[in-house]
């Protein structure tokens, strides 16, 4: 590890570091950095507290001998920080370059240790990190302006390293040391101009040279203005020049630099293994402004908060999902037609409840429908008349819901006077069939068509089943239009959670149901095996020469009277259409062997033949 060590001024090696790059010897760093990189990918906290100090006799910080090879490399040594496109040059780029990337790997996970060496160093090597992010590296950036922004993203992505999870005040105070805030702002701001240049076709050269994996302009300013948000909760001048805070909002949205970082950038709260509560600011990414509001809603409404830190569990189950959406909802915009269809998805959703709670009211106050409908008053037709016009009239020029709304209750009262209520639950029925299958296009629009999506989606199914019922409603009866209204349980939080509540044990409660079955079930058989004689009552015989045959109609109690046992003998159903017959009109000729009925709830007792008593068990009777 001889080679990384800063050379001696008379060092023929170190000659070598300056306007014509770096040695072959020294550029063989880079592989060995890129080898330490890779020790301690994947936050390694072993391996990243090792390469600061060993546990034996000799030690080596490499930690600090990276910081004083960049520090050679960069002319820190000559105290010449503003005069870094003197040093840095294409030869020795990818060696300055790789020892940035190291670095950020040496402190990301983050290992406090490492963050404090790096930002306590003797030799000051964050001073030359800092310079990286806020000075121009000319000559070098006009000719490679790609280079240049690549070695500006890796150095703020080191500082936004170093402050990770770190809630040390000192920490941001050894960054801002030698930075003026206004210093920083004007680098965002250079970084966002430059951004819009390249887009605008000004910077043609920076549009070549730039690769996919390349760090563009904008992202570049995004870093930077991470890494100023962060320090501006220690810096109460930092903090106003990035016009943070609701008072400073209007001169935040004149500056379009600021304003355009401020909408991408978003924060956490996240509670890491101590119990510490840690604020994560960062970039949102372009293509998650293609994720529609209805996702985001039922995410909001739909996650999993049973158990401590199942949010997050149920949240990453969802990311495959609102990630192919995304990139759906950006192939979408190719087709302008099915756009505007489905980004309208909650009005059609809207409309179609709306109709259906007007169909419902109008069954449940004017069923059964009059064939005719009752003339109506002239003035109450010239109102209805004028309330349309003007509504119309105001829904044209100052358009609202609750004017909308008046307006269609206005129309519906119409129709009903003018075309009778069948016609205009037809009407009604119509639109509403409309509303529905345009709210599925819309949802199949945002969702995607891909049929592994749609064959477990349970909502595309729950509205389809809905639309059956609008179309039953419409054709079969109005009383179908009945089980739209549980729709109201989908649109409601609230109710959502209490149906959730109930059903999210479902298993527990069916075999809880079971459990009881069988507990019923075993005291039945114990008590017929063993308790049966307890049941036993006495029964008193019957008069000799009257047959007494009791039926129950409706609480009505018959009996058949046979004195000299000339009646026949009736069958069940022969009694009960007799008994009819005789409670409609009674003939003394048909219905001699009956007596007047006499309103009773008795039970029927069984016919006796012979004037004995006769025991009876009651669970025989039952």
């Amino acid at each position: 590890m001889a080679a990384i060590r800063k050379p001696d001024d008379d060092d023929p090696q170190y000659k070598e570091i300056g306007l014509d790059g770096v040695g072959p010897e020294v550029m063989e760093m880079t592989h060995v950095l890129r080898f330490l990189q890779l020790l301690c990918e994947n936050h390694n906290i072993q391996l990243q507290n090792y390469l600061r100090k060993q546990d034996n006799k000799n030690t080596y910080n490499l930690i600090n001998e990276t910081l004083e090879l960049i520090d050679a490399l960069c002319g820190g040594t000559t105290g010449g920080l503003g005069l870094l496109g003197l040093y840095i040059n294409e030869g020795n780029f990818e060696l300055v370059d790789q020892c940035l990337c190291t670095l950020t790997e040496f402190c990301q996970g983050p290992c406090p240790e490492n963050q404090l060496a790096i930002a306590f160093q003797e030799n000051n090597g964050i001073d030359i990190i800092v310079a990286i992010v806020l000075n121009d590296i000319n000559p070098l950036a006009k000719r490679r302006m790609n280079l240049v922004l690549q070695l500006k993203n890796d150095a703020a992505k080191l500082l936004l390293s170093i402050m990770e999870s770190n809630r040390d005040s000192r920490m941001a105070e050894r960054i801002m040391q030698n930075i003026q805030p206004s210093y920083l702002v004007n680098a965002i701001r250079q970084a966002y101009n430059t951004g819009d240049k390249a887009i605008a076709g000004e910077l043609n050269e920076v549009e070549e040279e730039m690769g996919e994996d390349e760090a563009t302009p904008h992202e570049v300013g995004h870093n930077i203005y991470i890494l100023a948000y962060q320090l501006s909760e220690y810096n109460k001048e930092l903090a106003h020049l990035l016009c943070r805070g609701f008072a400073n909002e209007a001169n935040r949205l004149s500056d379009p630099a600021l304003d355009y970082y401020s909408k991408r950038t978003a924060q956490i709260e996240v509670v890491r293994y101590d119990r510490s509560l840690e604020r994560i600011v960062f970039q949102v990414p372009p293509i998650c402004n293609f994720l529609t509001k209805t996702s985001k809603l039922r995410v909001l409404t739909n996650a999993e908060r049973d158990e401590q830190g199942s949010k997050v569990t149920d949240f990453f189950s969802r990311t495959d999902d609102l990630f192919n959406e995304m990139i759906w909802q950006k192939k979408l915009r190719d087709n302008p037609l099915l756009y505007a269809i489905s980004r309208n998805m909650p009005l059609w959703n809207n409309i179609a409840f709306l109709l259906a709670v007007i169909c419902n009211l109008l069954v449940a106050i004017f069923y059964p429908f009059p064939k005719v409908e009752e003339e109506t008053s002239t003035s109450v037709s010239v109102f209805l008349w004028l309330a349309i016009v003007i509504l119309s009239a105001l829904c044209y020029l100052t358009p609202n819901t609750r004017t909308i709304q008046l307006l269609v209750i206005s129309v519906i009262f119409r129709l009903k006077i003018s075309m009778g209520m069948n016609f205009t639950l037809t009407i009604l029925g119509l639109c509403q069939v409309l509303a529905k299958g345009m709210y599925l296009v819309s949802y199949l629009g945002n969702r995607g068509f891909k049929r592994e999506n749609l064959k477990k989606d349970v909502d595309l199914f729950i509205h389809n089943v809905y639309l059956v019922f609008c179309i039953l409603g419409l054709v079969v009866h109005n009383f179908f239009y009945s089980i739209l209204l549980l729709e109201i349980v989908a649109r409601e939080e609230t109710l959502l959670n209490v149906i959730k509540s109930v059903t999210r044990n479902g298993r527990s409660i069916w075999l809880t149901t079971v459990l009881a079955i069988i507990l019923v079930y075993l005291f039945s058989v114990v008590g017929y095996l063993f308790l049966r004689d307890d049941f036993v009552l006495e029964v008193d015989p019957t008069p000799p020469g009257k047959h007494s045959i009791s039926s129950i109609f409706g609480g009505v109690k018959t009996e058949i009277t046979d004195p000299g046992g000339s009646c026949p003998a009736y069958s069940p159903e022969e009694l009960a259409a007799l008994t009819e017959d005789c409670a409609r009109a009674w003939d003394d000729a048909k219905c001699a062997c009956l007596k007047e009925p006499t309103e009773t709830t008795a039970v029927a007792a069984e016919e006796e033949d012979d004037g004995e008593p006769k025991q009876v068990r009651m669970c025989d009777t039952l």
